[in-house]
């Protein structure tokens, strides 16, 4: 289905309290069609967060961590200079050093410089060096772990989880791969009297769904087909609604073409009142139908796009989302004119030594295991 933004009237059953109270499936009705255009607005906002975050943000994002990376790099490099220079002592030298590691670790959080990573290794006295595919391998295995809790999944030993993408491929293909083995083991269940009897009660529902859209759709195309109109202009304009209408039954969009009904008022707010409760009743399973549907799609949308940046959290809405992404740019747009400084004040050795003088290396917190 295709979530789209209708400009129609706003499809409702309407009451007088002093006359007539909605019964148990009318309200039923309402609230459905409410649920599904809140979902398509949700939908749409996520549509247009992605948008501008892959043809806007992203961009701007990647410029700034280049150049962050670019200015960084320059600054380890006047370290790594600074360090084989005679004028500082010992322990300034011991300094020096941990600022170099602890620049160079922040910049590999997201990739870093072949440059300063080869200035790290030289400084970086433990045991295991900077792997990036080790790094890559690490992230996907955590990332690995939490969704297998979350969604009650175990992804394949050989699964590929080296990015977001092809992390999101794997764990959609296992969840696909779940439901065909659950709906086997169903189907191979020798099923009850009650089962045989809800299944064909069920199949039967949706025959009289199916005949339920058909109804409204040949009404539609018996008064819309374009080839029935003389007037040319007209022609036109029916063939454009008849488009639209196509597409609704295609989906089984049961809200559209109610919609397009009422803004060529085929049908008006009285009509929709006066439905029978029997009918009705297939109209909501159509509308449950297509809600569960447009839940799935935003799930789906919203994980894409949260996934595509590891650090944004679950909880945040579409303008959240944006808002975050933008901040994070102007914070790396702070850190290079920070670098910037450090560069022009450490570019004078006097002026380092003085900086250094108030650096203070971290005390190791001990481990526990």
């Amino acid at each position: 289905m295709t979530a789209k933004l209708s400009t129609c009237k706003a499809v409702r059953i309407k009451t007088d309290s002093t006359e007539k109270i909605l019964s148990k499936e009318q309200k039923k009705f309402n609230m459905l069609i409410k649920k599904i255009e809140k979902k398509k607005i949700l939908f749409k906002e996520w549509e247009n967060a992605v948008r501008i975050f892959r043809h806007e943000i992203s961009s701007e994002n990647n410029k700034a961590y280049d150049e962050h990376d670019k200015h960084l790099t320059t600054l380890v490099c006047l370290l790594d200079a600074a360090y084989s220079n005679k004028i500082f002592t010992k322990t300034e030298k011991n300094k020096i050093k941990h600022m170099i590691i602890s620049v160079v670790e922040d910049m590999m959080s997201d990739g870093g410089t072949e440059e300063a990573i080869t200035i790290y290794n030289k400084y970086n006295t433990a045991a295991s060096q900077f792997d990036e595919q080790l790094l890559d391998q690490q992230v996907g295995e955590m990332m690995k772990s939490m969704f297998e809790e979350m969604l009650g999944v175990k992804l394949d030993e050989d699964a590929d989880v080296s990015s977001p993408e092809k992390f999101s491929e794997a764990l959609n293909e296992k969840l696909k791969q779940r439901e065909r083995l659950a709906e086997e083991k169903r189907s191979k269940r020798k099923k009850t009297a009650k089962q045989m009897e809800k299944e064909e009660r069920l199949k039967q529902q949706e025959q009289d769904v199916s005949k339920s859209i058909q109804e409204i759709y040949r009404k539609m195309v018996a008064a819309l087909h374009p080839d029935l109109e003389q007037d040319e202009s007209e022609k036109v304009r029916k063939t454009k609604i008849m488009q639209e209408v196509n597409a609704a039954y295609a989906e089984k969009n049961l809200l559209r073409l109610f919609e397009l009904q009422l803004e060529l008022e085929h049908i008006d707010q009285d009509h929709l009142g006066n439905i029978a409760e029997e009918k009705l009743r297939l109209f909501n399973k159509i509308l449950q139908s297509q809600l569960k549907e447009l839940e799935q799609e935003v799930s789906f949308i919203e994980r894409q796009a949260k996934m595509e940046i590891d650090w944004i959290p679950f909880f945040l809405s579409p303008d959240q989302f944006l808002e975050k992404l933008r901040q994070n740019v102007e914070n790396i747009k702070k850190g290079i004119v920070k670098t910037k400084e450090y560069i022009e004040r450490f570019a004078s050795h006097q002026e380092l030594k003085a900086f250094l003088k108030t650096y203070k290396i971290p005390r190791q917190q001990p481990q526990y295991f």
